[in-house]
């Protein structure tokens, strides 16, 4: 313990809006001064997500502290642990993930049903605490992921984040082997994960997104269908006749795009589900209710910070 700094370098966003700041004199939490089930982690890598920018540009309905560290997708090494944490699922040396939620009570009735992100008091790394943008970082010995010895740490960066997303969308979705699901955003980071995830699933995918290098992306890992939305001049039909002519049986949206919600409505066979993953800041869903009543479909908002 004798060895951690006190100082770091870490990317800071100091006010809302403001352009993000390297700082090299950033405050390290010494292991001394952890409350009981805090973690100090080392970090090795961290990837970063669209949700950064917009906590950096506070842009959305919901506003980060500041000043903030952003980043929830980290891979480090635990190197202290607060005095008097009971029941520690992880010890010193262990190599851990950190994810959008950093914390939850685990206790309380969203907690005991499944839906830790809607904990009253959850905290959220790289939003409402420090994440991972730095050397070091604070976390949560209940909520950090040990991670397995054969997954190289930039590997399982991603999978923190849009990985774990995309699998939990899709089993939520309740799609079947066979089943056709609609991807908007399928080359992006959420949405290529999504592809590997639905094959190995027994699902078939139709890829909607634009250009040749995420057309042969989508296609190479598995797509069997691929809608290009700036060459086709109608994408519900395109999606329908992708699906035999009835549509898709679910739609994992994960494009920040008010458009791929509202053709995903239209696109959706009879007792489709749409599950809402991508976060556009002030776009609204709007759906024919007749229509959504009619075909029986079902809508979940999918959440990304979960603990696994």
């Amino acid at each position: 313990m004798s060895n951690i700094p006190t100082t770091q370098i870490a990317a800071v966003v100091p006010s809302q809006g403001a352009a993000l700041q390297i700082k090299r004199d950033y405050p390290v939490k010494q292991p001394s001064e952890l409350a009981p089930g805090e973690c100090l982690v080392k970090l090795f890598c961290t990837g970063v997500c669209h949700t950064d920018l917009h906590a950096s540009n506070d842009d959305w309905p919901l506003h980060a502290k500041v000043p903030l560290v952003g980043g929830h997708e980290g891979v480090g090494e635990v190197v202290a642990i607060g005095k008097n944490t009971a029941d520690c699922p992880v010890k010193i040396g262990d190599r851990v993930g950190i994810k959008w939620l950093a914390y939850s009570c685990l206790n309380c009735e969203q907690c005991r049903n499944g839906r830790e992100q809607n904990c009253p008091k959850a905290k959220i790394s790289g939003f409402t605490v420090d994440g991972t943008f730095a050397q070091y970082t604070v976390s949560f010995v209940h909520h950090v992921t040990p991670i397995p010895t054969n997954l190289e740490s930039n590997a399982a960066a991603s999978i923190l984040c849009a990985g774990l997303t995309v699998y939990r969308a899709l089993k939520y979705s309740h799609a079947k082997i066979g089943d056709w699901v609609a991807l908007p955003g399928a080359g992006g980071g959420l949405g290529h994960l999504a592809i590997q995830y639905a094959v190995a699933m027994g699902l078939r995918v139709v890829a909607i997104d634009t250009g040749s290098d995420k057309k042969k992306l989508c296609m190479e890992l598995g797509a069997k269908k691929w809608i290009d939305f700036t060459e086709v001049k109608d994408i519900v039909q395109a999606v329908r006749e992708a699906c035999g002519g009835e549509g898709a049986h679910c739609a994992i949206v994960t494009s920040a795009s008010e458009s791929g919600y509202t053709q995903a409505v239209d696109y959706l066979r009879p007792g489709g589900t749409l599950m809402a993953v991508g976060l556009p800041g002030k776009a609204k869903l709007e759906a024919s209710i007749f229509f959504t009543v009619f075909k029986e479909l079902a809508e979940y908002q999918h959440h990304r910070f979960i603990r696994w």
